[in-house]
């Protein structure tokens, strides 16, 4: 890892901001400034973290819900446990069929929020890459429709591309309010978008 990139990483603002706040990650002010102007995750909510490692999001969605709510944190790797008797962590893997109900296990009732910062490993082939990152947002957006209550909220990361309208259109299917929303904390210069989905429409 080039040390010129290290160095600028290290004083980014987002980065020195997360380090003095004892966020595991830049990117939990993603979360923090979406909500702040959306409204979708509130005291007392259910809120699953899909693709959660290293934690970031997960410390977000804890102070956001305060000690009412639950979060619950799932990702292929090991998460270190927050400090928190509300927020529980569990290995899984978004893509198999079972996770629905591993999750479903775990939660006090269905969830009022899924969120997901899930990214593929970047190959550096752009087509391939975004391909893999809509692919991955699907399969977020088939476990919230899954676990969501009625009324409840999605977030999810996406990239800029040619199949990013066909997923957006996908989302209109279930939810009210659909928008693509890029939070100050994500870097200009990236292609990283998230898509918002409000007031689930579940199925019946």
């Amino acid at each position: 890892m080039p040390n010129a990139w290290v160095k600028e990483r290290k004083r980014e603002y987002y980065y020195r901001k997360a380090k003095e706040e004892k966020f595991r990650s830049r990117a939990s002010y993603k979360l923090l400034q979406a909500v702040k102007k959306y409204n979708f995750i509130k005291p007392g909510y259910v809120v699953v973290d899909l693709g959660a490692s290293p934690g970031g999001w997960t410390q977000a969605a804890r102070k956001l819900v305060d000690d009412s709510g639950f979060v619950l944190a799932v990702d292929l790797k090991p998460i270190k446990p927050v400090d928190a008797p509300n927020v529980r962590t569990i290995i899984g893997d978004i893509s198999e069929p079972q996770i629905i109900q591993d999750i479903l296990e775990f939660l006090p009732r269905s969830a009022d929020v899924v969120v997901s910062d899930v990214s593929p490993n970047v190959s550096g082939i752009w087509e391939l890459d975004h391909a893999r990152q809509i692919d991955l947002a699907s399969q977020s957006l088939r476990i919230a429709t899954s676990i969501l209550r009625s009324g409840g909220n999605f977030f999810v990361k996406a990239f800029q591309g040619s199949s990013i309208n066909n997923f957006v259109d996908e989302a209109r299917q279930h939810f009210s309010f659909v928008k693509l929303v890029k939070p100050r904390a994500s870097r200009s210069k990236s292609a990283e978008l998230y898509v918002l989905g409000m007031n689930f429409r579940k199925k019946k």
